[in-house]
């Protein structure tokens, strides 16, 4: 098995663990009775992990373990917990057990992403076929659940999401001490032994610092369509629950083939450009979801752009990470930006978003006026491509590997 193909397989099982259960944990918690005050508790819980990743997970996987190694032990104890979150019913319990998943699996985000980036000859070139891997997985996961949930599930059902996930997790524990030996790097000249510390130094610098605030803005719109969507197709669009994540899912698809193409538009159009689009599909979609919920066809259809959300905006960020910060401090980079991404951005959107929903429903009937719901997002979204646009300035137009090959 070639390098590729073995880090290929890697983000499949990486993602699978995730979205395994994404698409149907807060509906899942509403079937528990969860008030939404503890939903947006158990949202938050990635973000405090990757908090707590910044200065403990990825400062060990840059500093002291090898990044395989750390994926193992995650990835063992992540599937442990999953399967405590599919047997618990009461609130305290499930959170307990979603917090230590969260604690130990967001890390693992920023260090598959390491061992990525350390492992291929031009990364900016090959990252998006890699990562690719993780859409197949996200989108692959998804269809048993067509199976194994009715129309109609109860909790007893659903749970499913967590023990599908936590064989995942074990299966990727063992495939990772396969994986290419990724050490920490502790030979840097000079290097702060606490690269968590030199990480945050950066944000000093103006385009760093325009690009994390703008991260921030489309983390909140990312995790918001999570929080949002299911509940949406379902409840307003009329799909049944078991074809609601696979309907989710066709995202995938197009993220399949935008991550192909990936490499060849970042050297022809720019670290810029290809972000502004990335940020657009958001625009578009939600744009879509407020004035066409009526068409299913239409809504089934705008799905496709989720690919040019993700791969266009996150992967571009990642790949740019790799190549603006300093190769001894990459996996706390990562982290940083996955504070947003995964941190940050979500305990907003797990917060802001079901808020909302309650302001927007009518007492007697129940329906949320989603038009304006999702007006919010789209307007955060063209927010976040002027700032975009005007203020951030790279040291390069495209990646510099890319432009010399």
């Amino acid at each position: 098995m070639t390098q590729q193909a073995r880090l290929f397989l890697m983000m499949v099982l990486q993602l699978a663990v995730w979205g395994a259960w994404a698409p149907k944990l807060f509906p899942y918690m509403g079937m528990l009775g969860f008030a939404p005050w503890q939903q947006s508790l158990v949202g938050s819980s990635w973000g405090v992990a990757a908090l707590a990743g910044i200065f403990f997970s990825n400062q060990f996987a840059d500093r002291n373990f090898a990044a395989e190694r750390f994926m193992a032990a995650s990835h063992v104890l992540g599937g442990a917990a999953l399967l405590g979150c599919a047997f618990t019913t009461g609130f305290w319990p499930f959170f307990a057990c979603y917090l230590a998943f969260s604690f130990v699996y967001v890390p693992t985000l920023s260090v598959s992403n390491s061992i990525a980036f350390a492992n291929l000859a031009d990364p900016a070139k090959e990252f998006g076929a890699v990562r690719m891997g993780g859409t197949v997985g996200w989108m692959l996961v998804s269809w048993p659940f067509v199976f194994l949930l009715g129309a109609h599930s109860g909790p007893e059902q659903v749970r499913w999401i967590f023990i599908v996930a936590a064989l995942v997790s074990f299966a990727l524990a063992a495939y990772s001490l396969t994986l290419p030996h990724t050490p920490p790097k502790t030979d840097a000249a000079g290097a702060d032994p606490l690269a968590w510390r030199e990480t945050l130094k950066l944000l000093r610098v103006p385009f760093v610092a325009v690009l994390f605030l703008v991260t921030f803005i489309d983390s909140v719109i990312h995790n918001g369509y999570f929080v949002m969507a299911d509940a949406f197709l379902t409840d307003r669009v009329g799909i049944a629950g078991n074809l609601s994540m696979v309907v989710l899912s066709l995202g995938q698809l197009a993220e399949i083939v935008t991550m192909f193409v990936l490499g060849g538009v970042l050297v022809r159009l720019g670290w810029k450009t290809t972000m502004i689009i990335g940020i657009l599909g958001h625009a578009a979609r939600f744009s879509v979801f407020a004035f066409a919920a009526d068409s299913v066809p239409t809504i089934v259809a705008v799905q496709l752009l989720h690919g040019v959300c993700y791969a266009f905006f996150f992967a571009t960020v990642y790949i740019f990470v790799d190549a603006a910060f300093p190769k001894d401090v990459r996996s706390s980079a990562q982290g940083l930006f996955n504070l947003l991404i995964l941190g940050v951005g979500n305990v907003v959107a797990s917060f802001l978003f079901p808020s909302l929903i309650g302001r927007l429903k009518d007492p007697a009937t129940g329906a949320v006026d989603y038009q304006s719901l999702f007006l919010v997002p789209t307007g955060m979204a063209l927010v976040a491509v002027l700032l975009l646009a005007l203020f951030f300035r790279p040291p390069t137009r495209a990646p510099e590997s890319a432009v010399a090959a």
